[in-house]
């Protein structure tokens, strides 16, 4: 390695004894309480060499272990109700039919409300489930609710407000139709112009079909591409006047 410088080799570095170095380290901790702690280990090591403790109570045949005997036994504490039922003073004797009752007594029960009163229904149920699971009736949308509502089956306002505003506004297109209509500006077209202009308009279509199917397959010239787009242009043009007097029955076209 070229990192690492080594001595000189020579017979003088194994010839001269080299001096040995002493550390001196500090004495080891040690407490004043050991021996005492050793002779108390020893003597209960000592008391235990044989199978359990050298002295052991024997029980007697009449001490035997019972049932439950080292459970932990719970002190019982009177309940509240054996409280409300404990008694101080001794109830008097029940009166013998002989006796005549007492006459004037009032409880703060009214007996007349109570006899009055309507019994109280038991709410609605459901049983779902084999163990006796229950749902209540009111709020678990099994029992018919709406259709007995007194509104069930009329049309909501906002319907009736929409459908109004529809009357209204068709009210107010037909009105301005008629207006312009009889000022002159638009014209109602009859049945027998609309079925005349119809045929008209296949006529013409016809007639352009017959020159268009006319032209040469080949169109090696300008004119005649200028020819040929000029007729599909009117075809187009005939075909969409065409769909929209079949389509429509009522037409109103200009009087100018």
């Amino acid at each position: 390695m070229s990192g690492v410088v080594f001595p000189p080799e020579s017979v003088h570095n194994f010839m001269i004894p080299k001096e040995e170095v002493h550390t001196q380290t500090s004495q080891r901790y040690m407490s004043k309480y050991r021996p005492t702690v050793v002779l108390e280990n020893k003597s209960a090591k000592d008391a235990m060499r044989t199978m359990g403790p050298a002295k052991v109570e024997v029980p007697s045949p009449e001490r035997y272990l019972k049932k439950h005997c080292k459970e932990d036994k719970l002190e019982k504490t009177p309940s509240p109700k054996d409280v409300r039922h404990a008694c101080a003073v001794k109830k008097p004797a029940v009166p013998v039919k002989t006796d005549n009752p007492p006459m004037g007594l009032h409880t703060k029960r009214d007996f007349t409300r109570t006899a009055t009163a309507v019994p109280m229904r038991p709410r609605p149920a459901c049983v779902d489930a084999r163990n006796g699971h229950k749902q209540l009736l009111e709020n678990s949308g099994l029992v018919p609710e709406y259709i007995k509502k007194k509104q069930y089956g009329e049309v909501p306002e906002y319907l009736q407000q929409r459908n109004e505003e529809e009357r209204r506004a068709r009210e107010r297109y037909h009105d301005c139709v008629t207006q312009q209509r009889q000022q002159g500006a638009m014209k109602l077209l009859s049945e027998e112009e609309r079925r005349a202009t119809l045929e008209g308009l296949k006529k013409s279509w016809d007639k352009l079909h017959r020159d268009y199917q006319s032209l040469s397959l080949v169109t090696d010239t300008l004119s005649k591409k200028a020819r040929r787009c000029q007729l599909e242009v009117e075809l187009n043009r005939l075909e969409d006047d065409i769909n929209r007097f079949e389509r429509f029955k009522t037409i109103y076209i200009s009087s100018n």
